[in-house]
């Protein structure tokens, strides 16, 4: 895992000393143990995990500058893109917000155990909106819904001159063209779209770049958002 890990994020340009890859590691380690009782991950084999989940992930710190800013990780699952992004740019202040309890206690237990600081918030995003609105200077999220349901749950949090990144794959282009007029209504701009590939695979972040604070009315319930997204 060690080496394929390294060996990724030099390929992608992406700064990693020794000591946060061992870092990594160990996570990754804590992360297919518990895999074994809690689904966690469908990805079990080390090598895969240093290249889908790790270096994945790590590829943002080369698209908007992290060092020092309030990040949240919306619908962080177990940890991804938060756990590595915090581990690759230790300065930065990581909320990880998941709705599922069990991957939350996971996550809290084993980041104070490695000694990593973190907020791990169990809520769902519209209900947690109320309390952190636009206090985050970053959102991110990986495969958890389509753009034009993402960005009612993660733009809210973000304070203008901020970013939202959206970590999508190959229907990258059609989810943008589909939640433009959603983004504009919620105070985002599209600023640009970063394209790379991970072991062969494409992969894609829609940056977006918070310019006007976000309606009152947004986020709606989820189930109005999925019914009717803007």
């Amino acid at each position: 895992m060690l080496q394929t890990l390294l060996g990724s994020c030099a390929a992608l340009g992406v700064p990693l000393t020794a000591a946060q890859a061992e870092k990594l590691c160990d996570f990754g380690a804590r992360l297919l143990e518990q895999n074994r009782v809690m689904n966690l991950t469908a990805i079990t084999e080390p090598q895969a995990v240093a290249k889908l989940h790790f270096a994945d992930c790590l590829a943002l710190l080369r698209i908007v500058p992290f060092s020092g800013k309030r990040v949240i990780d919306v619908g962080c699952g177990a940890g991804f893109p938060g756990v590595p992004l915090k581990l690759g740019e230790p300065s930065l202040d990581l909320t990880l917000l998941d709705s599922l309890g069990k991957r939350v206690t996971w996550l809290e237990a084993t980041l104070r155990d490695m000694g990593v600081p973190a907020q791990c918030v169990c809520s769902r995003a519209e209900d947690y909106a109320a309390k952190a609105r636009e206090q985050y200077d970053i959102a991110t999220s990986r495969a958890v819904a389509r753009l034009n349901i993402l960005a009612e749950l993660c733009l809210p949090f973000v304070k203008p001159g901020g970013y939202f990144l959206a970590m999508k794959a190959a229907a990258a282009a059609e989810e943008l063209e589909e939640a433009k007029r959603g983004i504009a209504r919620l105070g985002g701009r599209v600023e640009k779209t970063e394209t790379y590939d991970i072991d062969g695979a494409p992969r894609c972040v829609i940056v977006i770049r918070k310019e006007h604070p976000t309606p009152p009315a947004y986020p709606r319930r989820y189930a109005k958002i999925k019914q009717s997204p803007l």
